[in-house]
């Protein structure tokens, strides 16, 4: 079995590409599971949020997450504004970094801090102080989680999670280079969407 864990996100978007990111992690959680695949969000969230982590686990876990990464299109009239004329909407995927593959991300940088967990969540909230924080001391870059049920698996979320922080600050500040990013968070190639959903019940349309 293998596992591979997909960043969502709605770059620059407005509202409805954020509504278009939480909406294609369930459009993925359904084929995902239609496939026999285990789907799972690894953060809790907001409503609309900009950006989601995704993680797909089973023998076809791989093939599955490849064949999203790139620019989703999403065609329909927008939740919010009423007559609104546009009706193309985007989101991103890409493959969430390895912090082992950070080059500024190194152990010895971070401060771990266990917390107990609040907020909406499962039985295990607020009875053991399983939550983690962490602190990327170089930087000053903090990051929670206390979604899994361990300390051990938050803390591998928390760590996670600064991955790809100092991975956007990095392709940030490399832009004027044009070095290629491994997000969309910064820029979203419109022009060329792997898969396009429609209507408010998201149905599949086409596959690149």
């Amino acid at each position: 079995m293998t596992e591979f864990i997909l960043h969502l996100t709605s770059g620059k978007g407005p509202d409805e590409c954020r509504w278009v990111v939480e909406r294609l992690a369930q459009a993925f959680t359904r084929e995902g599971v239609q496939q026999g695949l285990s789907c799972e969000l690894l953060e809790e969230h907001d409503a609309l949020p900009a950006s989601l982590l995704f993680r797909v686990s089973g023998d076809n876990a791989h093939s599955f997450a490849q064949e999203r990464i790139g620019t989703i299109l999403w065609v329909g009239d927008s939740p919010f504004r009423p007559g609104h004329r546009r009706r193309n909407w985007f989101a991103g995927v890409a493959p969430a970094p390895s912090p082992e593959t950070v080059p500024d991300l190194r152990d010895e940088d971070i401060d771990f801090q266990t917390m107990r967990a609040s907020g909406p969540g499962g039985q295990h909230v607020n009875k053991t102080d399983s939550a983690v924080r962490a602190t990327h001391r170089p930087t000053g870059l903090v990051s929670t989680a206390q979604e899994q049920r361990s300390q051990h698996a938050n803390r591998k979320l928390a760590k996670l999670k600064l991955a790809i922080m100092l991975e956007e600050r990095r392709t940030g500040a490399l832009k004027d280079a044009q070095v290629e990013q491994w997000a969309s968070h910064q820029n979203l190639e419109r022009g060329n969407p792997v898969r396009t959903y429609m209507g408010p019940l998201f149905k599949l349309k086409s596959v690149k």
